[in-house]
């Protein structure tokens, strides 16, 4: 599709926000009616749109794509109470991550109060093995949805601590859904401890998790494992926030 081929697909994209019959959408983008009926209909055949008594309107395609645009934005909103009373109770830099694909993204941080800065930053993806989140989120997933994942990352290792063994994962994964948190223990980032949880939207799908993470040096493993009722309850307050009861 050439550059002027975008431009006038994407014209007509953004005038079927206002306007939903070709003769309105010919007249504010200045395009052939012919031309803006074979666009919509390309649109149609792929779900951007969809044909109503009244013309057009924005098809399913494109609800679907400003939900996971605008989920978020949302979820850090109604998530970052949560988030701060976490890290004010643990005195931990505290993560809130969101799944996109087999990996999961950073949207919101909340700093500690040290002299030092985690390396995270909003945006950053990380594979889900590796980091109490991840662990937390594919505890959640059943046998065949785990083993498919198991099969489409190959568990890369980051860390000499990161787990790469499928049954060693597995059985780490059994334990995390009978205590419901999960531990990263310097396997994502030397020198950098986790404990995490998952969190539910108001249909129960888990779409993510929360973190509190600290340097090895100051939180032994039994410590930190003393941190999972507190950060499993922020996860659960951030999931009723979403509307999961």
């Amino acid at each position: 599709m050439t550059d002027t081929a975008v431009e006038k697909t994407l014209a007509v994209l953004e005038a079927l926000a206002d306007h939903s019959r070709i003769t309105d959408i010919a007249r504010v983008t200045g395009l052939p009616k012919s031309t803006v009926h074979r666009l919509l209909q390309a649109m149609v055949d792929r779900g951007f749109a969809t044909i109503s008594s009244d013309g057009y309107l924005a098809g399913p395609r494109i609800l679907a794509l400003a939900g996971k645009v605008l989920r978020p934005i949302d979820t850090v909103e109604r998530a970052r109470p949560s988030l701060r009373a976490l890290q004010e109770s643990t005195g931990c830099t505290v993560h809130l991550a969101v799944l996109f694909g087999d990996e999961l993204v950073y949207v919101d941080k909340i700093e500690a109060d040290k002299p030092y800065r985690m390396a995270s930053r909003l945006g950053m993806s990380l594979p889900a093995h590796g980091t109490a989140i991840g662990k937390a989120v594919l505890a959640s997933l059943s046998t065949s949805e785990l083993d498919a994942y198991l099969s489409r990352t190959g568990l890369p290792g980051r860390t000499p601590r990161t787990i790469t063994s499928s049954p060693r994962l597995k059985s780490q994964l059994t334990r995390v859904r009978r205590s419901r948190f999960a531990l990263d223990d310097e396997e994502n980032e030397v020198g950098v401890r986790c404990v995490g949880a998952a969190i539910r939207d108001h249909a129960g799908t888990v779409i993510g998790g929360l973190s509190a993470s600290t340097l090895a040096m100051e939180h032994s493993l039994p410590e930190l494992i003393a941190l999972g009722p507190r950060v499993l309850r922020a996860a659960d307050e951030v999931s009723a926030a979403l509307g999961w009861l």
